[in-house]
């Protein structure tokens, strides 16, 4: 009778003992399949988000929600009203707010009559950058001044840039903007060529004088711009062809290979060529990055920021510029 009883409590000890170790073992499998499955789904979540693949249709690039940009604010000034950030009187200098920090609005979507329009206030230098890079591209947007002007550009021209091609970290130009090639914008400018950091390319120019260089369409011979070697960073376009403050332009930056166009309301005023960075002293061909959007100090507003893939220059455009 005792061995039938110490033989049922050593059955059942041993059941108990193999229904934990199961149990144990359900869990972690159910454990790793919830983890993976969560993971897949941010994942998924994430790309979605941030994928965004063109083709040769036109597609908005901006949506309410920001949702292929982030921002990247630089330093304010100290006339900025803003606790809790370091401010300098020289903007180039100190300590940026940074990534996807922007408690002043610099770049917020605003209505203004049915359209979805985004307003750059122009206060604080920022950049509003997309995720992904791209390369081989016709980049169509609507731009206008707004009034207001900000220190440290209050007694100088309204000024803004769409740079493209960026690459690299966020801050490498003046703790804000990134490397890369500019179609400016800025009263009386709007197409001039403009080179950050390690990007260069080469317009057909001349040197007009000491730091002047200008597209003018009668002697002008290949220049190199960019840093390094005394190559200036700045090319002027021929003649302006924007319209009166306020009012709406069209501005294009056409990408193909390593070349490039600026396009002012229909009229090609540069042509970039041989793009190229440089890496530790060698020179790369440059033919994609990033776009962005710049906030320098002057209210402007942009829609119908509209990107979609070509293979070559439009046929209007590349008669213009006899490329």
């Amino acid at each position: 009778m005792l061995g039938v009883t110490l033989f049922n409590w050593y059955m059942i000890n041993r059941l108990k003992k193999t229904l934990f170790t199961n149990s144990i073992f359900i869990m972690k499998k159910l454990i790793g399949i919830l983890f993976i499955s969560l993971t897949a789904f941010c994942f998924g979540q994430q790309t979605s988000q941030h994928s965004f693949e063109i083709n040769d249709n036109w597609q908005n690039l901006l949506d309410k929600d920001f949702s292929n940009w982030e921002t990247f604010v630089g330093v304010p000034h100290t006339s900025v009203e803003l606790e809790g950030h370091p401010k300098s009187e020289n903007v180039h200098n100190g300590t940026p707010i940074g990534l996807n920090n922007d408690p002043k609005n610099v770049f917020s979507i605003v209505d203004e009559e049915g359209d979805m329009v985004l307003k750059i206030t122009g206060e604080i230098y920022a950049g509003l950058t997309t995720v992904q890079e791209f390369g081989n591209y016709h980049l169509k947007v609507q731009f206008k001044w707004g009034e207001k002007k900000w220190e440290p550009r209050l007694d100088k021209k309204r000024d803004n840039g769409i740079l493209y091609h960026c690459h690299g970290e966020h801050g490498a130009f003046w703790n804000v903007w990134m490397s890369g090639l500019e179609c400016q914008i800025q009263e009386g400018d709007t197409g001039d060529f403009v080179t950050l950091v390690n990007a260069r390319a080469d317009v057909v120019s001349t040197k007009i004088k000491d730091n002047l260089y200008k597209v003018t369409g009668k002697k002008d011979k290949s220049i190199t711009y960019g840093a390094g070697n005394g190559n200036p960073g700045y090319c002027h376009i021929n003649s302006p062809n924007e319209k009166p403050n306020g009012e709406w332009n069209t501005v294009e930056v056409i990408c193909v290979g390593n070349q490039s166009i600026h396009v002012v309301n229909g009229k090609v005023v540069m042509i970039v060529k041989n793009a190229r960075k440089v890496i530790n002293g060698e020179e790369i061909t440059l033919t994609k990055g990033k776009i962005q959007l710049q906030s320098e100090g002057a209210e402007a507003y942009y829609k119908d920021i509209q990107i979609k893939s070509v293979k070559k220059f439009p046929k209007e455009y590349k008669k213009q510029a006899k490329l």
